[in-house]
């Protein structure tokens, strides 16, 4: 009997060792100072990771503490540098192998989320393609929301950044809220002046408030319209949560998730029932990689999810993940990216597209830019 032989051509595909990865750190001085419910900051610390493999940079960053440089350098480069930049998932697990000593929380998953989103990049741009037809597009673009709002802003500060997002087309905007209770429904009431009736208003007090007072501004602010309540309470708190989930207005969503950085957590916030909108930050929870498994995680539990900050690194992994509602247009993060970087989305009619003609994030570092910034 004749052999058949296979009609499909065996492949041979060519490994990519990671050279080496250059780590710089940039802190950038706030506008003004700005708080909200429970902290106060003058400056943006950024720090960004460029891992080289076959002749091609690739880029990614984390917002956070310049400390997860340091552990990039003295603990993280070797399990990375030498592995194929065609195996993430790999490098990833060596990753979080090598932080064992050090905590997975922190300063260390902002050290992995940082490389893990710089070898994504890196990844797409040897293919030649854009992140999110790498990773497989749902949508072509994401809808936004514009984020601010802080408590050191006086009334007039906070409606001007309210009416000027408006005036891009943002219907959605979320404030701060929960540093001085007695001044809260001022503050609500003249975000809803500059918004205009039809707009979505959001609240967020960052923890601010105990049960008792989360449960009581949840009616005021039902009051002005407020579709969206985020950390009413701590969101360690899952028995806090899950009581405003139950007992606050209808049409009012409870949103935490920005302080998830692992998979576990995420599992005990859905599994508590503590919120309707999960809100994950691929630069604290393992980089694409870990946002893409949260977002799978969401998808098993039928919650929508809406990405925490930074949008020019949320905006391709967004596009390919069903359970999207929004991203964060977060004020602090969109002036960095548009300081820092070349080829940051812009808006359009209040939603974010990548740009399909540039591969990877599609952002190139303004060294010279930056450079005034730098701190190691």
């Amino acid at each position: 009997m004749r052999k058949i032989e296979s009609a499909m051509p065996r492949t041979v595909i060519e490994k990519f060792p990671i050279e080496r990865l250059d780590v710089s750190v940039y802190t950038i001085p706030t506008e003004v100072p700005e708080s909200d419910g429970t902290r106060e900051w003058n400056s943006t610390t950024i720090i960004i990771v460029e891992p080289v493999a076959g002749n091609i940079r690739g880029l990614g960053y984390a917002y956070g503490d310049g400390a997860a440089a340091r552990l990039i350098k003295d603990v993280l480069e070797e399990p990375v540098c030498g592995s194929d930049a065609m195996a993430i998932a790999g490098t990833w697990a060596a990753m979080v192998r090598a932080i064992r000593e050090s905590g997975r929380a922190g300063v260390s998953s902002t050290a992995v989320s940082a490389i893990d989103l710089a070898l994504w990049d890196l990844k797409a741009r040897l293919l030649e393609l854009p992140l999110v037809t790498l990773l497989g597009a749902v949508g072509d673009s994401v809808p936004i929301y514009g984020s601010g709002g802080f408590t050191s802003y006086s009334l007039l500060q906070l409606q001007r950044e309210i009416e000027g997002w408006v005036r891009q087309g943002i219907s959605r905007v979320k404030i701060k809220v929960g540093r001085d209770p007695d001044q809260d429904r001022r503050r609500v009431a003249a975000a809803r002046e500059a918004l205009g009736k039809e707009g979505e208003l959001m609240v967020d007090a960052n923890g601010a408030y105990d049960r008792k007072q989360a449960l009581a501004f949840s009616e005021v602010f039902a009051e002005f319209g407020v579709t969206w309540f985020e950390e009413p309470v701590s969101s360690d708190d899952l028995e806090g949560l899950r009581l405003l989930r139950d007992r606050s207005p209808s049409g009012m969503n409870i949103a935490a998730g920005e302080y998830g950085f692992d998979l576990l957590y995420f599992r005990r916030m859905m599994e508590a029932g503590a919120v309707d909108v999960l809100q994950p930050d691929a630069r604290r929870c393992g980089g694409v990689t870990g946002f893409m498994q949260v977002g799978a995680l969401c998808e098993a539990y039928a919650l929508p999810l809406s990405s925490h900050t930074a949008p020019a690194l949320h905006l391709h992994p967004c596009c390919a993940l069903k359970p999207v509602r929004h991203m964060e247009y977060f004020h602090d993060h969109v002036r960095v990216e548009q300081m820092l970087f070349d080829g940051v989305p812009t808006l359009h009619t209040g939603a974010l597209y990548p740009d399909l003609s540039r591969p990877g994030f599609g952002l190139e570092l303004k060294r010279s830019d930056a450079a005034p910034y730098s701190v190691g």
